[in-house]
């Protein structure tokens, strides 16, 4: 039985996130009106046999009050591949979730987010990459996770930030067509050039709007008002902002370089939740830095969560043409097995 949060608990939980804008400002009145949803969506949850997945982007409230599951979209595809819940409610964006169902069929997959939007993966459709297959024959095609079902039905392997790199190295083709991710691709060509591995690699012309805008001048400027500070950075930003980092990793991998390291100033290059996530789960590590937000994954909230749980809209649910679930699956099974495979 779940033991029901009270507003006390959850305002002491959230109340010293610094970053993130009013959207993630925790009052007590805002936490007493926070705690019953909760409580009501945990409820629901063991009643109808559902798993909520949370991509650490989203709002705290979210991943600390409901979420049974938080992690990076690779991360989340392995734990929605092995759930053995009835319902799965992804708050995230709308592709992950039909990662979800692509890997669960049988399920009942729910996207709480009204925007449903990602700009990365708004930029290529499957009309796309079947006229580039046709202009590139010879081509393997590498398709970031951060794309809709029907990209990944046209695509030979899927892959995330955490494992694109050992990826693509061990693809025997010679010739890849990355795709949508520019920024990643420029970096995946520097890091194939760093391993002394040739490849013959071609990109799409799409960004993160979130990574896109960050600039090497704001490195500097950190670095001189925080002589310590340690730039994490994510490889969905350009190679210049790479150049000048730290450390570059998925949002896990930077959780895990965050925890393990012995420095005590952070600046977080990635979307504000991983910031608000590490400032409670680390309290004695100091983040410095501006808050920059993805409007698509805090367009998730609890009441929508709440909502497609009790009474979902025909919308919510994702709802895949078989023939394309089983060309996106074998996509991301590729990923699995190249992840899973020894060098």
């Amino acid at each position: 039985m779940i033991t029901p949060i009270t507003a006390q608990l959850l305002f002491d939980k959230l109340k010293d996130i610094k970053i993130g804008g009013q959207i993630c400002l925790f009052t007590e009145e805002k936490c007493c009106e926070l705690a019953p949803v909760i409580n009501e969506i945990n409820a629901l949850k063991a009643e109808k046999n559902a798993v909520i997945l949370a991509h650490t982007y989203v709002s705290p409230e979210i991943i600390f009050g409901v979420a049974d599951f938080v992690g990076d979209s690779y991360a989340l595809s392995v734990d929605a591949k092995n759930t053995s819940a009835d319902v799965i409610v992804f708050s995230a964006v709308k592709f992950m979730a039909e990662t979800a169902k692509i890997l669960n069929p049988d399920k009942d997959v729910l996207v709480p987010s009204t925007l449903n939007g990602c700009s990365l993966a708004d930029s290529i459709t499957g009309e796309h990459v079947r006229k580039l297959r046709t202009q590139y024959p010879d081509f393997a095609f590498v398709c970031y996770i951060n794309t809709t079902a029907d990209v990944k039905a046209e695509c030979d392997v899927c892959v995330t930030s955490s494992n694109v790199y050992d990826i693509v190295e061990r693809i025997p083709n010679q010739n890849i067509y990355f795709l949508p991710d520019k920024l990643m691709g420029q970096n995946i060509i520097v890091e194939m050039k760093r391993r002394g591995v040739q490849k013959n690699i071609l990109l799409w012309d799409g960004t993160c709007y979130v990574h896109e805008e960050y600039d090497p001048e704001l490195i500097h400027y950190m670095r001189l008002e925080h002589p310590d500070v340690k730039v994490v950075s994510h490889p969905e930003c350009s190679p210049a902002i790479l150049k000048q980092s730290d450390y570059v990793g998925s949002t896990s991998q930077m959780i895990d370089y965050v925890k393990n390291t012995s420095a005590n100033q952070f600046f977080i290059l990635t979307e504000c939740g991983l910031t608000t996530r590490l400032q409670l789960e680390f309290p004695e590590k100091k983040l410095v830095g501006s808050c920059t937000m993805c409007k698509y994954m805090k367009s998730n909230t609890l009441y929508d969560i709440l909502r497609v749980l009790k009474s979902p809209n025909p919308e919510d649910h994702i709802v895949l043409n078989p023939d394309l679930q089983t060309k996106a699956r074998h996509c991301i099974e590729q990923m699995f097995a190249y992840t899973a495979a020894k060098k």
